[in-house]
């Protein structure tokens, strides 16, 4: 399938297909004519790009991720399953500590909000 067929099956822009494929995250062949051929898998591929995306992960840390999978036997997948369980955790520990983050300045920001009203 051609690369508009690709964004209109999976809602992902031309450029953000071109991007993952720069970064080794879909694959396509070349027709003849040079365009990009994807073929039906693709589009699975970008919708778990785009799950991955949304989780707060990095298109580098998606890479690790999608092409480990895809080196590995089926018998291996458990162990990257727990792989993929400490990334999840490191991600949500990382937002963790950026909400913390977030309060500390929420707060420091109400506190000179009322100063300054106060004056």
């Amino acid at each position: 399938m051609k690369i508009s067929q690709l964004s209109e099956s999976t809602g992902a822009s031309i450029r953000s297909i071109r991007h993952y494929e720069k970064k080794n995250l879909i694959t396509a062949s070349r027709l003849e004519n040079g365009y990009r051929d994807f073929d039906e898998s693709a589009v699975d591929r970008i919708k778990t790009i785009q799950l991955y995306l949304g989780l707060g992960f990095t298109t580098n840390q998606i890479e690790e991720m999608i092409n480990c999978v895809d080196t590995h036997f089926k018998n291996e997948i458990d162990e990257l399953c727990d792989e993929a369980l400490d990334a999840y955790e490191g991600k949500l520990a990382e937002i963790n500590r950026q909400i913390s983050n977030l309060g500390v300045v929420q707060h420091r920001l109400k506190k000179q909000i009322n100063q300054m009203k106060q004056r």
